[in-house]
């Protein structure tokens, strides 16, 4: 039964990350688009109510006319509406779901024994760490070159650097799936830590200045503002990296390579220069900066270098192409998988402890074991390659009794 309510757990909880994720990834790109096609108002009516930029747009039949104030607001007649709930459900839900998964069922999911044998509270103190570690050497670093004239530069840089070394450091300490987790999960808490640290209360002081109808303190809404600004801009190239980490967790191919660090941080890289590609894009339509293709060219190049570099080696003519019959996958069967499908536990609701069952769930088998190799779980089994190959071999004659 504990099995049971666990998988519903884990689903509800990944449907409520998604949704709300897509709700803050959604609002943050809508954002980044609009700041970056705002144009001066060429109404003298709006320049003299304090517009410093507006657009036009159309969607759903109707005409929308966003408008961007350089100061504050003569008045604010209608609701405020605030964008901070869907970043933090989003991390709520999924730290909840990163808990239920990695943290309570570290042995299964967190830990591969043949990374690193050591506790699941050790590994699970140390997996927390990444997440509030990374956050404080970020502000911390962006703090202390807020106002160099290049340290945006230096924050760029230097967070190259750092993630690589945790992507490498992540990879040589936890199973393959949850060490990739563990890196979008580590830099979406930073996401979540800027709009709850930074972005929210500077918004929060800023609206009290321009609406108390108080003296304004323009250095300080000047700082707040600048640093809302930045933390947003990062939060948008963090995106695509995360995204990839999140989903990428599912390809065997990537999390069980003996490589896996440097494939992780290159595609995460590729995420940040693609962002940068369709950011940068809405400037030079404007006429405001460069082309962005470069940027644009270097993500494909570097996937594309991973898509070759990945491809799996011909198969030789001395194969074994023998027949493959189900008293040999069941034997195989009984003992890589029937620990975790069998009488006494079954994961997934699947149980692989008779023919009828092997029959039943053969194109499971063949998906989970021999295309997509996530299972055994962090090969805990330790199945063989030629006995990956007999069940692929047995599935494609056509499975029979």
């Amino acid at each position: 039964m504990e099995t049971y309510l666990l998988e519903w757990a884990q689903l509800l909880l990944r449907w409520l990350h998604v949704i709300v994720a897509i709700a803050w990834i959604g609002s943050s790109f809508y954002f980044v688009f609009l700041d970056a096609n705002l144009v001066p108002p060429q109404d003298d009516a709006l320049r003299a109510k304090g517009v410093g930029g507006e657009m036009w747009a159309v969607h759903g039949g109707g005409f929308y006319n966003p408008q961007k104030y350089a100061g504050a607001p003569g008045n604010i007649n209608s609701t405020l509406h605030w964008f901070y709930w869907e970043s933090y459900a989003t991390w709520l839900s999924g730290f909840a779901l990163f808990s239920l998964l990695y943290l309570y069922q570290a042995p299964t999911f967190l830990i591969d024994n043949q990374v690193l044998a050591w506790s699941p509270l050790a590994a699970g103190l140390t997996a927390i760490a990444f997440l509030v570690g990374f956050w404080l050497f970020y502000h911390q670093l962006c703090k202390a070159v807020f106002h160099h004239p290049k340290g945006q530069a230096w924050v760029a840089g230097t967070l190259l650097v750092v993630i690589a070394a945790l992507c490498w450091l992540a990879c040589h300490l936890f199973a393959g799936r949850a060490a990739f987790v563990l890196m979008g999960a580590t830099i979406a808490t930073t996401m979540s830590a800027n709009v709850f640290f930074c972005i929210i209360p500077g918004q929060r002081v800023v609206v009290k200045a321009l609406t108390s109808g108080e003296p304004i303190d323009e250095k300080a809404l000047a700082f707040y503002g600048l640093r809302g600004k930045t933390r947003s801009v990062h939060n948008t190239y963090f995106t695509l990296p995360v995204l990839f980490a999140m989903l990428a967790n599912h390809e065997g191919l990537l999390v069980s390579h003996p490589q896996r660090w440097l494939i992780l941080f290159l595609m995460m890289f590729a995420g940040a220069a693609i962002r940068q590609f369709f950011v940068q894009m809405h400037a030079w339509r404007l006429g405001k900066s460069a082309h962005p293709w470069p940027f644009a060219l270097a993500g494909v190049v570097v996937i594309l270098g991973l898509v070759v570099a990945l491809r799996p080696e011909p198969v030789s003519a001395s194969a074994d192409t023998s027949p493959v019959g189900l008293t040999q996958v069941q034997a195989i069967l009984d003992q890589r998988c029937v620990s975790c499908h069998g009488a006494q536990v079954q994961m997934k609701n699947v149980r692989l402890d008779s023919a009828e069952a092997v029959l039943a769930n053969a194109q499971n088998i063949y998906q989970q074991a021999v295309v997509l190799r996530q299972m055994p779980m962090n090969n805990a089994t330790a199945i063989t390659e030629q006995e990956r190959l007999a069940l692929g071999r047995w599935f494609l004659a056509g499975p029979k009794p």
